[in-house]
């Protein structure tokens, strides 16, 4: 087991298997709100499900309308469980902050440092508390 601090952009708790996204996406146009699936046909990650997933990722990609595309997720209960990221996303972080009040739900949203990036794989099994402490399995 491997504890690691990050920087909290959205608070919360949050769980689940890893799921590396080697690109950034754009969930406007990128992400299935409805179902969880990415449906960027050009995004080497195409056809994979980010529900329930600690969904890790470089950055978002594009419109500051992927805010929109990740509150319906949380409403469609279809968001990632978390979200770790390598950057600071504003836009991400909007859309979580924003289904925290409307929903009272939605996923943690941190940066973590380049290190510590590296080191996050697919499959692994990770807990983020409400401190944005990382607890990987």
């Amino acid at each position: 087991m491997k504890i690691i601090q990050s920087q909290v952009l959205v608070a919360g708790q949050g769980s689940g298997k890893v799921l590396v996204l080697p690109e950034p996406l754009s969930l406007w146009g990128g992400l299935d709100p409805e179902t969880g699936e990415i449906i960027d046909r050009r995004h080497p990650n195409s056809g994979d499900n980010v529900a329930g997933k600690v969904l890790v990722l470089p950055m978002g990609r594009g419109s500051s309308s992927a805010s929109s595309i990740l509150l319906e997720a949380v409403r469609q209960d279809k968001a990632p469980a978390a979200i770790i990221l390598a950057e600071t996303d504003a836009i991400l972080a909007l859309g979580a902050a924003v289904a925290r009040e409307m929903y009272d739900a939605a996923p943690p949203v941190v940066v973590v440092k380049p290190a510590v990036y590296k080191q996050l794989r697919s499959g692994q099994t990770i807990t983020i508390d409400n401190n944005g402490v990382i607890t990987i399995q």
